[in-house]
């Protein structure tokens, strides 16, 4: 019998199907690892050899188990979102799994609401002044709805006289858009700030002129093209930005 146990423990890639099925958020490497040296100091036996993997060898389990699943096409994949992994429906299952859990009435982000987070995505660190030069209108509110939701947060406090609060945007933020790391962002190298909001106002002097026709036409230009790319990401999550509901309907059910 105990050649038989010994037969069926699962390999490296089986062990990370399994945590990333049962966690109900990204899991990153080293939580991994720290679960497997729980489950070999705690079993002892055969199962101390999980509790020797390095971050390396649970990396590689990682993506060959992705290439099964992509090969297999069985409607789950694996994604890195924030620097952590996650189990995920494929994109093009979403909406029989959105109609599944009777998820098609999904609130979706607000025109402003995505205005404004297109701005703090692109800019970070940005004042709320700076939102409203580029709006052109008051952002309070969907300001306060956005940290709400999570998507936007207070990083620090501005040099600035007043020293008025700089606005970033969070790791739900990435969770919620499926993206690893900020510069991910489509057209992030051509919209991102070339200075930080502070050193740009402390280089701004009394000399400087208002903007010209042109320099106004590219800003509109650019704020147009950031608010297409964020849209376009908010209409693709819909089909998957709550990917982790389908493992939890399985277990309830």
């Amino acid at each position: 019998m105990s050649e038989s146990t010994v037969e069926v423990l699962p390999e490296l890639k089986q062990i990370v199907g399994a945590l990333l099925f049962a966690a109900k958020e990204p899991l990153t490497v080293k939580r991994m690892r720290k679960a497997m040296i729980e489950t070999g100091n705690g079993f002892g036996g055969p199962y101390e050899q999980y509790a020797k993997a390095t971050d390396k060898q649970i990396e590689g389990a990682v993506e060959q188990l992705t290439e099964d699943l992509e090969k297999a096409k069985v409607g789950l994949g694996i994604a890195l979102v924030a620097g952590a992994y996650r189990l995920q429906n494929d994109a093009a299952c979403g909406p029989f799994v959105r109609a599944l859990l009777e998820k098609n009435q999904t609130m979706r982000l607000s025109k402003p609401a995505l205005e404004t987070l297109a701005i703090v995505a692109y800019r970070q660190p940005c004042l709320r002044s700076e939102i409203e030069e580029v709006r052109g209108v008051s952002v309070d509110a969907v300001l306060r709805k956005l940290i709400d939701m999570q998507l936007v947060r207070v990083v620090k406090r501005s040099e600035l006289p007043g020293r008025p609060w700089l606005f970033g945007t969070t790791q739900k933020f990435l969770e919620h858009f499926g993206i690893n790391d900020i510069n991910d962002l489509p057209g992030s190298q051509e919209l991102k700030r070339t200075l930080p909001a502070g050193e740009k106002r402390k280089k701004e002097t009394a000399e400087d002129l208002p903007k010209t026709k042109e320099e106004l036409k590219n800003e509109a230009a650019d704020q147009d093209l950031a608010e297409e790319s964020m849209a376009a990401l908010d209409e693709e999550i819909q089909t998957s930005d709550e990917a982790v509901d389908t493992e939890t309907k399985e277990k309830e059910g």
